[in-house]
């Protein structure tokens, strides 16, 4: 019997998103893209093969025309060695295998390649999964994943080091959304198709009552002061390049060519040795 281990529901995830009107409901993508945008302007350097790889493209590619698209499938369609850029566009947080992604998206770049990634962090919809969970306990007393697990900035960094990224930065752009609702909060994900796609999530439809009462835990404990309720979207970016040896690289210990104390501007006081411990048996 083969075990399943999966943390999304590919096929579910694809149904979400081919049923999802993301036009309407775009403003964390809009968000990513500016600011990737702005990111390239800021490389000194031009790109000739480009990459994109994302769940949904036909919201990325008006903005990057001239980049390859390709589905987030959990083997890319990538060819070795061959891109200078690659970006991966706000789909990483439903990867199954996160670092086997990042690890085929840095085999895709030449040498001193650039890539960046954007995806949901892991404070992302903290309020509604603290609400769902309140209800569920409530009136179950058990608790079931509803809302995506997303990695934290300082996991993602080091992910990003496990795949062999040179200079790897993560940072991270936070969003917050005001809705009348839970009920209209939940129609704005399925509209993004970022409804539960989770692998372990219930299979079988909640009574009204459940989501009644996950809607005044939310509006108690995370609402503005018109009542209406706020929702997080954190937004993190992953950014490495490919090893080159005209990178920049850490100095060797000791190698340092100036004395830090003449930096400052400030004298240099030296601290007495540390006394020799006596032994037992000594004087």
């Amino acid at each position: 019997m083969t075990t399943r281990n999966l943390h999304t529901d590919r096929t579910t995830l694809e149904r979400h998103r081919q049923r999802a009107r993301l036009p309407e409901a775009d403003f964390a993508h809009m968000a990513a893209i500016d600011e990737i945008q702005y990111r390239l302007e800021l490389v000194n350097r031009a790109f000739t093969n480009p990459l994109l790889i994302a769940g949904q493209p036909e919201v990325w590619q008006p903005a990057f025309p001239t980049f390859e698209p390709i589905k987030d499938t959990e083997t890319l369609r990538c060819a070795p060695h061959t891109n200078d850029l690659v970006v991966h566009a706000m789909s990483l947080h439903w990867a199954n295998d996160v670092v086997g992604q990042l690890i085929q998206a840095r085999n895709a770049l030449k040498p001193d390649g650039l890539f960046i990634g954007c995806l949901f962090g892991g404070n992302t919809l903290h309020e509604l999964r603290k609400a769902l969970s309140e209800a569920e306990i409530a009136l179950t007393g058990g608790l079931s994943p509803r809302v995506v697990m997303a990695g934290e900035i300082r996991d993602l960094g080091q992910l990003m080091q496990r795949a062999g990224f040179a200079l790897p930065v993560a940072d991270k752009l936070t969003l917050t959304a005001s809705y009348r609702s839970i009920f209209h909060l939940a129609h704005d994900l399925r509209r993004m198709g970022e409804s539960n796609a989770l692998d372990m999530r219930k299979r079988r439809f909640e009574k009204r009552e459940f989501f009644r009462l996950a809607d005044e835990i939310y509006k108690e404990h995370f609402s503005d002061e018109t009542g209406r309720i706020l929702a997080t979207f954190e937004i993190i970016f992953l950014t490495g390049w490919t090893p080159h040896e005209s990178q920049q690289k850490p100095l060797r210990p000791g190698s340092a060519q100036a004395r830090l104390a003449d930096a400052l501007k400030t004298s240099e006081i030296k601290l007495p040795e540390p006394e020799t411990p006596k032994m037992n048996g000594d004087d």
